[in-house]
């Protein structure tokens, strides 16, 4: 099975859709027809069941889905660690730590002076992620480390070491009645019609539907908080980047929210093992 196939499959079962995902590939539709039927006698399976109307996964389909996401993940990780590694070699060491924008930035200033301590201690690129994005950053090898957040984010292939567990707030515009309140119920916020949720994009950068503004940055959404838009459930640490305009208020039956560093298990780069010790240190 080549990459291309791969690509090209994964493509059509994410849009479920051929004309879709042969503009996202940027090639014509009957190559693309012609691809999937071709990986489809190799296999000796069906992988979609069309019709005049749709496109749907069959079982097996779904099976190489979810396995040729994996591959193509670790294609790309491969070739970005790759490369990082010959600039390793010729004296340009680096490493690269994503982490959620807005999230845990506290802690984050503090492993990166702990990490600065440590002998040969190189450059860290710090990227700021959208929710999730920090996760797919690692899983592609764009990232040599990162900053997750259990039970949000996928932590299964990582090793990881537990930094932090916190409980959760509502941020919500100042003046609003919940603020008077000492704590409240995860359903009392869930389901105000004055508030409602942010829309974050998903990986295709698509919205959900749903009567709550789309959101791009945490920057962005603290403002629209501001203006009576929307509110935010976060972990108790984004207190600290409040301003007035903004309050926070604990959630009492809200999941706890756990902060790891995660990196992948074969990893060699020394220094991501020295940025681990340093987290611990913590």
């Amino acid at each position: 099975m080549e990459t291309r196939e791969l690509r090209y499959f994964v493509a059509v079962a994410e849009e479920l859709h051929f004309g879709r995902a042969a503009q996202r590939l940027g090639i014509a539709q009957p190559p693309l027809s012609r691809a999937i039927s071709q990986l489809e006698r190799r296999l000796g399976a069906a992988l979609l069941k069309r019709d005049s109307r749709s496109v749907t996964l069959t079982e097996a389909g779904a099976v190489l889905l979810h396995e040729g996401r994996a591959a193509l993940d670790a294609v790309e990780a491969a070739e970005h660690r790759t490369r990082r590694a010959a600039l390793a070699v010729t004296g340009h060491p680096g490493v690269v730590l994503a982490t959620k924008a807005g999230a845990t930035s506290e802690l984050l200033a503090k492993l990166l002076h702990a990490y600065a301590t440590e002998p040969g201690s190189v450059d860290v690129d710090v990227v700021l992620c959208g929710p999730g994005e920090q996760e797919r950053l690692l899983r592609t090898g764009r990232a040599d480390v990162a900053i997750l957040h259990h039970p949000f984010d996928d932590l299964s292939g990582f090793d990881t070491e537990e930094l932090l567990t916190e409980g959760q707030v509502a941020i919500l515009p100042a003046g609003h009645p919940l603020t008077t309140r000492r704590s409240l119920q995860l359903s009392e916020v869930t389901e105000l019609p004055d508030l409602p949720l942010p829309r974050w994009p998903g990986n295709d950068g698509t919205y959900p539907d749903g009567p709550g503004p789309e959101a791009q940055s945490h920057s962005q959404l603290f403002q629209l908080i501001a203006l009576g838009r929307t509110l935010l459930v976060v972990p108790d640490s984004a207190r600290s980047q409040l301003n007035d305009d903004l309050v926070a208020v604990p959630i009492v039956d809200a999941p706890e929210v756990t902060t790891v560093i995660a990196w992948p298990p074969h990893s060699r780069s020394r220094a991501v093992a020295d940025l681990v010790r340093a987290a611990l240190r913590l």
